[in-house]
């Protein structure tokens, strides 16, 4: 799929390999949210979602509404790491929307979940940075050469303030000096 001058090929399965890295990152955290918000679906419905996509479904307003609804539950959250696990939760499913343009912004489909997974275990670490970077580099692990060709078609992601946006840059130059 290819939607105009600049952009580039990107196949269903590409993406499939896309949103199961994702899936993968954030039911590791699923738990923390559930802990704290117990009775609230929306997380993981959106990993259900990703998984009904990465299995074989096709591509539909399921994963995009899910998706949705678990950034939503995020919004609600009680706290910073029950916020994180729940928009891991809504990257993966939104993953499936993974855009075949050259824009950093589009890295965020890729690396965010696995980002905000290592910010949740900090968190619950008592802030523990070297527990966040360990998680990453279980992360980096993971990824397989088609998703690393994949973020290798995208400028590298911007660096931001926040933790979670050190934790992806991070990880973003980790995956591409790895191929």
């Amino acid at each position: 799929m290819t939607s105009g001058a600049g952009d580039f090929e990107l196949t269903t399965d590409e993406l499939r390999v896309v949103v199961r890295y994702v899936a993968e990152s954030a039911q590791e955290v699923l738990p923390v949210f559930e802990e704290r918000v117990p009775g609230d679906p929306r997380p993981r419905a959106a990993i259900d979602a990703a998984w009904e996509f990465v299995n074989g479904a096709r591509r539909t307003k399921l994963q995009r509404v899910a998706a949705l609804d678990a950034h939503r539950a995020a919004k609600a959250a009680p706290t910073e790491a029950a916020r994180l696990a729940a928009r891991a939760a809504g990257d993966a499913a939104a993953a499936a929307y993974l855009h075949p343009i050259p824009m950093a912004t589009q890295v965020g489909h890729i690396l965010r979940g696995a980002a905000c997974a290592a910010r949740v275990v900090e968190l619950c670490a008592g802030d523990d940075p070297n527990v966040g970077d360990e998680l990453l580099d279980q992360a980096g692990q993971r990824a397989s050469p088609v998703l690393i060709d994949v973020l290798n078609r995208y400028p590298l992601v911007p660096t931001g303030k926040s933790r979670v946006a050190h934790l992806m840059s991070s990880l973003d130059a980790s995956l591409r000096a790895s191929r």
